[in-house]
């Protein structure tokens, strides 16, 4: 197969160029990748995925347009080249073994641009490998002229609304980069949150002793600090005040807006059992604690053990050994389903042994949720809800008491891509985008119930993440991208710089064939907003009229792809640009958000080599097979594993329906299976339809591929022996190609000629279900037939007796009526008796209400489709098994009677219901 795959990716080169028409648009675009390293399996699935969307609306007449590019500003590729060109092995190794990149291009890789230049050139490749419809014409990097001139336009825009703005905020910091960072620029830890701790100043003779903390309520209840006496501390001077912090936070506070100068250090053990105090809670000692983590916060730790487990616990292990028992516990909160100390009461009861236990974190979870969400102060510290107390006693201690504000990461190990490690800092001079705007907020929250969202779930998420986003530190000193246009020291960062980049696509073909210097915001403004007036720019009223009927064609896009991690910066960051620039009828319309990938159960990583690459998949098993399992193995919006067994199952498949295919090329004759087949068929082609039209390719799939080769297996059984097809099996051909067209290009485009189709079956026309070939009846008399078959299979598995016959008893035609009536009753409850009102079901009695019981219980076993079908039509069971007498004794290899159950004494035959016939084996 690999062949032709070769043969159609040529033949496609500008098969798929949209250019606008008379036919209706459907724009669909995905996050475009940054072109660092190999694209894996998992990026394939990004790419697929629409794809096959895009392929389905194409057939469905639609004008679709589906473009790449290639994001490749900010510092990442400049991180790699300079680990690169400073012989780190672990990166080279990635590299050149994992990437394989040729030793010769490697070396090249100390110029970032050369990075860029070969990867976005395999992604392409790639891509096409792939099969992927893309307009490749509209292809740009985020470093041509003619974009940075389109960021510019944007920015001044964005300044002039006053959603720019400068001032000190905290940001991720590489030191190494001397640069902001965003989660693309790291390595690892790229869900850190940015922490606001409260420093809780203790007096040590001159000194401040600093305690980070998030719970600055809780300070009337101190009753220690803990110190780490294998740590040596520092003894610093923090803008004049004498301070003592572990090494790590003195290095994190110089970042933080503050003079540090260092006086000396100060062993741990020196501060153990040294006494401190605080307005709210007294004098205090220092107890020795080697749980506490020097690169937490100031490396100090206040112990609040009566509300915090670690503390109680630690509290309680050293008393123990017979030493502080004096420190008693001190109560401050009550939280319902709690007593007087919440920490000792839940510690205790979950017979939590030490600080160890791996159990201690969620416990801590859970007394600190409570405390907050219903927790009250105890009437003699002000009585107040935790929520508000919180942020009473933070204002008091920052306004009376000398506390700071210190800002940390919820997590350990961040990493920036040039492989040094990232820290919080306070940038005074940053530019940041105002996201904690609230009318901007609420301009966002508006957008976003208009927005058809897929999975529609994702929706409470969006909205979570207008509502905690912060302002936005939008620019960088190094790196590759647009430099703001009011201050030429600052480039914007990449997150920043890729929020409305779907619009750019429209015209990205014929924009990068002007003059950069041509491409001034009076131009952008008049393309995209309509402002202005053509004569006055410096292009010609033709080419700015065409660039603006063109953007107007594709605008607004109807659904972007983009995996859910990007929800919380990307995703969201779009909508907020998208309300600030351009008028309500250019809003997007929808997204479709992607679960994330998995390889043999475990999380895919590139840099831990838990990978599959791209390329390797496709040479092993062709670029068809990796499409159908990456569609087919999840709905787009659940999360896929990449299994080697089950790949390796999708192959196979789609060589049975590549044989299928070929058999049916000749099938000549017909049989009465055919109208049967032929009516499945048409409901195979709607359920697909409404699947895709769902986003539901998983499902679509379903319908399309395992739910047709499902009912050819029955189709062949019902066939007379020694036919194996029928002409049926040639006439469904080619709607079942182009039913599998968006999942497998290649294959169905190969059998599409074979089957002496001509042009391309990507622009055939998506099938439609044919009215006059559905014949329900008939689909119910197999779906009876099928049902009992497999009935009677089952109990000759459990039998234990060599049977001699089969005997069918048919329901009486007053049970089809008891099944009508409790199939369609609108109240379930009063069914009953609408049953026995029936003069002919008072004369039965006993009879009718245990058939009632009976036909209930079966009815709800049963699909509400097939139900609706029964009711509705009814059927003739005994016409049915008699004239398919022959097929069922051929399958179960015995005699089969078919006898009617009413009046019959046999004692099994009053246990016939409507398509469930009573079997008896002899």
């Amino acid at each position: 197969m690999k062949e032709y795959e070769t043969e159609y990716r040529e033949a496609w080169t500008h098969s798929f160029e949209a250019d606008p028409g008379e036919a209706e648009k459907f724009y669909l675009n995905v996050a475009y990748p940054y072109p660092s390293g190999a694209m894996h399996v998992g990026h394939g699935r990004t790419y697929i995925v629409p794809d096959v969307i895009a392929r389905y609306w194409r057939m469905r007449g639609k004008h679709v347009l589906f473009p790449m590019a290639f994001h490749v500003t900010g510092s990442p590729v400049i991180g790699i080249s300079k680990r690169i060109a400073n012989g780190d092995e672990k990166t080279i190794k990635l590299y050149r073994d994992l990437y394989r990149v040729p030793q010769d291009v490697l070396d090249t890789f100390i110029e970032p641009d050369q990075i860029v230049r070969y990867f976005s050139g395999e992604y392409e490749r790639i891509m096409r490998s792939c099969g992927l419809s893309i307009d490749w014409r509209r292809r740009f990097t985020t470093v041509y002229p003619q974009y940075s001139k389109f960021i510019e336009w944007q920015y001044l825009h964005l300044m002039e609304q006053n959603h720019v703005i400068r001032g000190a905020h905290p940001v991720k910091y590489c030191p190494q980069c001397d640069n902001p960072v965003g989660d693309h620029d790291l390595l690892e830890g790229e869900k850190a949150e940015i922490v606001k701790y409260v420093l809780v100043m203790f007096n040590w003779n001159e000194y401040k002793v600093p305690c980070a903390t998030l719970r600055p309520e809780t300070t009337y209840g101190v009753t220690n600090l803990w110190v780490n006496p294998d740590v040596t501390y520092k003894k610093v001077r923090v803008d004049g005040q004498k301070w003592i912090l572990s090494p790590e936070a003195a290095a994190k506070i110089s970042l933080q807006d503050h003079e540090v100068v260092y006086d000396g250090e100060l062993p741990g053990t020196e501060l153990i059992d040294q006494t401190v105090s605080h307005p709210f809670c007294g004098e205090v000692p220092i107890l020795p604690a080697t749980f506490v983590d020097p690169d937490m916060a100031t490396g100090i730790v206040m112990s609040v053990p009566a509300h915090a487990p670690f503390d109680y616990i630690a509290l309680r292990d050293l008393q123990e050994t017979g030493k502080y028992t004096e420190i008693k516990l001190v109560s401050l909160i009550n939280v319902s389903g709690y007593g007087q100390f919440p920490a000792q009461d839940a510690v205790e009861k979950s017979g939590i042994k030490d600080q160890n236990d791996p159990g201690m974190e969620t416990l801590t979870q859970e007394i600190y949720s409570a405390e907050f969400s219903s927790g009250r102060m105890l009437p003699q510290y002000g009585g107040k809800p935790v929520k508000i107390a919180r942020e009473e006693f933070s204002a008091i201690m920052l306004e009376q008491h000398g506390s700071l504000v210190m800002y940390d990461f919820d997590t350990r190990d961040i990493v920036c891509r040039c492989g040094s490690r990232v820290f919080v800092r306070i940038l005074k001079d940053q530019w940041f985008l105002q996201y904690s705007d609230p009318e901007w907020k609420q301009q966002v929250h508006d957008q976003i119930d208009k927005l058809n969202l897929v999975p529609p779930e994702v929706r409470a998420e969006f909205d979570r993440t207008v509502d905690w986003l912060k302002d936005w530190a939008c620019t960088r000193r190094i790196g590759l991208g647009t430099h703001l246009p009011w201050d030429k020291n600052w480039l914007v960062e990449p997150l920043s710089d890729s929020t409305i980049y779907m619009s750019f696509y429209t015209i990205a073909h014929k924009l990068v064939k002007i003059d950069a210097e041509k491409l001034t915001p009076e131009v952008f403004d008049y393309i995209f907003l309509g402002k202005g007036s053509p004569e006055e720019l410096p292009l010609s009223k033709e080419e700015v009229e065409d660039l603006r009927s063109e953007f107007l064609y594709w605008y607004p896009y109807d659904f972007r792809f983009s995996a859910k991690d990007l929800i919380s910066n990307h995703l969201t960051f779009q909508l907020f640009h998208h309300k600030a620039l351009f008028p309500e009828e250019l809003q997007p319309k929808g997204m479709v958000v992607f679960g994330m990938g998995l390889l043999e159960g475990a999380k895919m990583s590139s840099s831990k080599g838990n990978v599959i690459l791209l390329e390797d998949a496709i040479n092993d098993v062709g670029a068809d097979t990796v499409r159908m399992f990456l569609v087919g193995s999840a709905e787009p919006w659940q999360d896929f594993d990449w299994r080697r067994e089950l790949v390796s199952s999708t192959k196979k498949q789609i060589e049975r329906f590549w044989n299928t295919i070929h058999e049916g090329i000749d099938a000549k004759g017909s049989y009465p299976i055919d109208t049967w087949l032929l009516s499945r068929m048409q409901e195979r082609i709607a359920n697909a339809t409404g699947a895709m039209n769902s986003f539901q390719t998983r499902q679509a799939l379903q319908e399309a591929y395992f739910g047709i080769e499902s009912d050819l297996k029955w189709y062949r059984r019902r066939l007379p022996e020694n036919v194996r097809v029928s002409s049926a099996l040639n006439e469904i051909s080619g709607a079942w190609i182009r039913l599998l067209a968006p999942f497998i290009p290649f294959t169905s485009q190969k059998l599409w000629e074979e089957t002496g189709e001509i042009g391309d079956v990507a622009f055939s026309e998506w099938p439609v279900p044919d009215e006059k070939k559905i014949n329900i009846p008939v689909e119910l008399a197999e779906e009876l037939l099928t049902r009992t078959v497999e009935d009677v299979e089952s109990i000759l598995k459990l039998i234990q007796i060599e049977p001699s016959g089969i005997t069918l008893f048919v329901s009486p035609a007053w049970k089809y009526n008891v099944f009508n009536t409790i199939a369609t009753a609108q109240d379930k409850k009063k069914v009953m008796s609408v049953i026995m009102k029936d003069e002919e079901m008072k004369k039965r009695g006993k009879e009718a209400t245990d058939a009632a019981k009976q036909i209930t219980n079966l009815i709800h076993r049963l699909p509400p489709e097939l139900v609706s079908r029964i009711s509705g039509l009814g059927i003739d069971e005994t016409s049915v098994f008699e004239s398919a007498k022959d097929f069922i004794e051929r399958e179960l290899g015995l005699p089969v009677t078919i006898v009617s159950a009413e009046g019959n004494a046999h004692p099994k035959a009053k246990m016939a219901l409507p398509f469930k016939p009573a079997i008896v084996i002899e």
